[in-house]
């Protein structure tokens, strides 16, 4: 015999109620992960992937992030054929190339940095992207090499160079091959600088290792966007070192434009604008 109990917990029409259960599409909906509000994708993306309820600006994809900054259709890529070779046969967990082609596949990329040719508002410039979900936005020789393109296509051609980086650091599967870049790509601002020809650094979340140490911080403008991790390493790893508490907020942008080490936050519906506007007052030696 049935009880009350049991004739609650089963549906009056079984096949009926799970008809009736409506299946949500993957991706239709996505949450803030500082405020946890629950977001429609579409409203999302029409925000820039900003948070409309506590304003967190959320990681973007590279390809994204091309469309926010550049003019439709402006974007004229190169060095999509570059490919790393594994130079140490590096095995972890699992073998470099095993990594590199799961990484290949699932992002429809050749490594973790988009580098092309571009319009802002009718302005040539030369642009890199990092994408932070292929392997960390970590830096390889593949990535060290699309760097050095952007910033030597800006010196030769005479245009402005932004470079928006998202990135783990230097990639450890290539060993010193990886650090090598940091100085390579170095030298090239300096070249820049001394003709006179403007490299824009934009820091976003996060930017942090042999990326932080080296170019992300020898723009001769530092633009960040609000709330970034920025550093070389984590907090965790400085605190075990020097075995102090660290400041709220010590790897944030805002602290960073406060002691001096970025020049301006910019939220991200204003970078377009602001960095045309740096172009047009900073690039009286470019030829435009």
């Amino acid at each position: 015999m049935s009880s009350w109990f049991d004739d609650l917990k089963t549906p009056r029409f079984k096949g009926e109620s799970q008809s009736r259960v409506a299946k949500v599409p993957e991706g239709l909906w996505g949450k803030c992960p500082n405020c946890g509000e629950i977001m429609q994708t579409k409203q999302l993306q029409e925000n820039f992937s900003v948070c409309s309820e506590c304003d967190h600006h959320l990681r973007i994809s590279a390809k994204d992030r091309i469309t926010l900054l550049t003019d439709e259709g402006s974007f004229a890529p190169y060095g999509e054929d570059f490919q790393s070779n594994d130079p140490l046969s590096f095995d972890d967990q699992k073998p470099y190339k095993l990594r590199l082609e799961q990484a290949m596949k699932s992002h429809q990329m050749n490594d973790a940095f988009l580098a092309g040719k571009a319009k802002m508002n009718g302005v040539p410039f030369h642009l890199g992207v990092f994408e932070f979900k292929f392997m960390g936005g970590s830096m390889g020789v593949v990535v060290g090499e699309k760097i050095t393109l952007v910033l030597e296509g800006a010196l030769n051609d005479r245009i402005p160079a932004v470079i928006v980086s998202a990135s783990g650091g230097a990639r450890m599967q290539e060993g010193i091959l990886s650090l090598m870049q940091m100085a390579k790509t170095s030298a090239v601002i300096e070249k820049m600088r001394e003709q006179g020809i403007p490299y824009f650094s934009l820091l976003t979340d996060p930017t942090t290792g042999g990326v932080a140490a080296s170019f992300a911080m020898l723009g001769d403008v530092i633009l960040a966007e609000p709330r970034a991790l920025i550093g070389f390493a984590g907090p965790r790893v400085i605190e075990q070192t020097i075995r102090q508490k660290l400041p709220e907020g010590f790897q944030r942008s805002e602290f960073l434009l406060k002691h001096g080490f970025v020049d301006r936050i910019v939220h991200r519906k204003d970078l377009k604008s602001e960095l045309h506007t740096l172009f047009t007052r900073l690039g009286n030696r470019c030829d435009f």
